[in-house]
């Protein structure tokens, strides 16, 4: 795993290529990959708004309670594990369409190595600092955006233009499942299920 890690940051294309080559079951790349990334962020989360805190408008430090952040870094953790997941069927379905062959697992391997940098990155929530997380994020999610265009005619074995448009429909999918996810988000705060501040 961590080599892939090194690889993806430091050579992508010769890493994608070795991925690629890997005979990689859903559970053995969820154990050696999904599920220990996937917690960076919810962990670094649940210290960030139980220790750290951060400020809005006023001075004043807000923090969470640790009962309500460990339910928010327990339900991110879930939907982490979901959202790789249905982004990787989704990218074996409509692998069809642009004439790609892969197995599920292959495209599951392809969502979780290219969300790799956002787990990565869910270090930042140690200081949830709005502007610093955006300052980082932004450039985090490029890198991620890039990874996926240069994976997809690698890993699913078509050719560059079409790999093109490929991409292009999984980057839409991915926005559509983080708007799904931010909607429920509101939805279940609406219905009293949300975020209780310390203090």
């Amino acid at each position: 795993m961590l080599s892939h890690v090194w690889g993806l940051l430091s050579h992508p294309e010769e890493e994608w290529k070795s991925i690629r080559k890997e005979n990689c079951t859903i559970g053995k790349c969820y154990c050696s990959h999904v599920l220990l990334l996937a917690t960076i962020p919810p962990l670094a989360g649940y210290f960030g708004t139980t220790q750290v805190g951060w400020q809005v408008v006023t001075r004043e430090v807000q923090k969470l309670t640790p009962e309500s952040a460990l339910w928010i870094a327990i339900l991110s953790y879930l939907t982490i594990l979901v959202a790789v997941f249905f982004i990787g069927k989704m990218i074996h379905w409509m692998g069809q369409t642009y004439g790609a062959k892969q197995t599920l697992p292959q495209c599951i391997a392809l969502a979780a190595y290219t969300a790799t940098p956002l787990f990565l990155s869910g270090l930042m929530l140690l200081y949830p600092l709005l502007w610093l997380n955006l300052l980082i994020g932004l450039p985090v999610l490029g890198y991620s955006v890039y990874l996926l265009y240069t994976g997809v005619p690698i890993v699913m074995g078509i050719p560059e233009e079409r790999g093109f448009l490929f991409s292009t429909a999984v980057l839409a999918v991915g926005l559509v499942t983080l708007v799904a996810v931010l909607v429920a988000t509101v939805i279940l705060w609406d219905i009293g299920i949300g975020p209780v501040y310390a203090g």
